[in-house]
């Protein structure tokens, strides 16, 4: 079952230095209906205005995976880490028994990012950073960026899998799925089955152990395979 979710339905909260959109219920924004999506928690569709960005702050207990559409961004944490990491490529942050982190564009354009917590299945581990850069371009298909096998070259604490990839127009490709996925077009258009896809929509599919993805014009897609409830 594939449940389309518009850009135009996402919860907003513009605060001038970030403009917001919540595909869950984050912050002051709260739908009963969109509390999550199994594992899934959080997912924030964000555009961080240049020369701004999060302040210190703590976590616990939670893994939080950061994918760059435009722009950068650049990490601290009081566990000694720091990182730019740009658009294309993903930074993973095991909150674990606890990290206080900031999150700063300290570029001169504004930047646009997937912010997404996954629940972990493991509580009170050591807290840990890690970003990769991933190919802009792929030839076939989808790449693996996180798991929680070992498989991927970014690890969370959750049977998960997150794929991202570009399609040219008029590509068809098949994505494999094992527990349930939600589905996030950075750019461009699909066809997702019956539906039509567009920049900043969303999908929930659900029950089924394979889909059928095609470009319409050239797209950017996220594929979160997640465990549910």
């Amino acid at each position: 079952m594939i449940t389309p979710i518009p850009y135009e339905t996402l919860g907003h909260a513009d605060h001038g230095w970030l403009n917001a959109r919540h595909h869950f219920s984050f912050a002051s924004y709260y739908d009963p209906k969109r509390m999550g999506f199994g594992a899934l928690r959080v997912i924030n569709d964000d555009i961080i205005q240049a020369g701004t960005g999060f302040g210190l702050h703590p976590h616990q207990n939670m893994e939080i995976i950061t994918y760059v559409r435009q722009g950068a961004i650049t990490h601290r944490d009081n566990q000694g880490n720091e990182g730019r990491t740009v658009a294309g490529d993903v930074q993973v942050m095991s909150a674990g028994t606890g990290i206080y982190h900031s999150e700063y564009n300290l570029e001169s354009e504004d930047t646009q990012l997937y912010q997404i917590w996954i629940e972990p299945n493991k509580h009170g581990v050591q807290p840990r950073w890690d970003s990769h850069e991933f190919p802009k371009t792929y030839d076939s298909g989808l790449s693996l960026l996180v798991d929680g096998n070992g498989t991927a070259p970014l690890q969370i604490h959750q049977d998960a899998y997150v794929y991202a990839g570009t399609l040219q127009a008029n590509q068809t490709i098949k994505q494999t799925i094992k527990h349930q996925a939600y589905l996030l077009v950075s750019k461009g258009k699909i066809e997702l089955g019956e539906f039509e896809l567009k920049q900043g929509d969303g999908a929930q599919v659900t029950h089924q152990k394979q889909i059928s993805i095609t470009a319409t014009e050239d797209a950017e897609v996220l594929i979160l395979d997640v465990p549910g409830n």
